[in-house]
């Protein structure tokens, strides 16, 4: 049996089984989320948010201790929240991307000035 997962905000999609983690979801969708750990939840880069918590297997400890506060705000770590079901996540923005855009957005409104 395979379940889809949606990748937010591009909306790509991919069929996985049961137990496959989200960032290995996002790996079959060619979602890029970010890590540098390889999937050990050592370096918290990999933090997406899943839609109404529905569709993945509730937290670890070791994920729990590593999100702390953030749990609490839905968010989740790619590399260990395992897909239970149909679920939707939310990728942040890469933050180099985020601050080229924003750069570029204030260069445009000064022109416009």
């Amino acid at each position: 049996m395979l379940v889809e997962v949606t990748f937010l905000p591009e909306g790509r999609k991919a069929q996985v089984r049961p137990g496959t983690t989200l960032l290995d979801a996002a790996r079959k969708a060619r979602v890029n989320i970010r890590t540098r750990c390889g999937g050990k939840a050592g370096c918290l880069m990999c933090k997406v948010t899943v839609e109404d918590g529905i569709g993945v297997a509730g937290m670890n400890h070791n994920e729990a201790l590593k999100l702390g506060t953030l749990a609490e705000t839905g968010q989740r770590l790619a590399c260990q929240a395992k897909v239970t079901g149909a679920c939707v996540a939310n990728v942040p923005e890469d933050p180099l991307k985020a601050a080229v855009r924003a750069q570029l957005l204030r260069q445009q409104q000064e022109d416009e000035w």
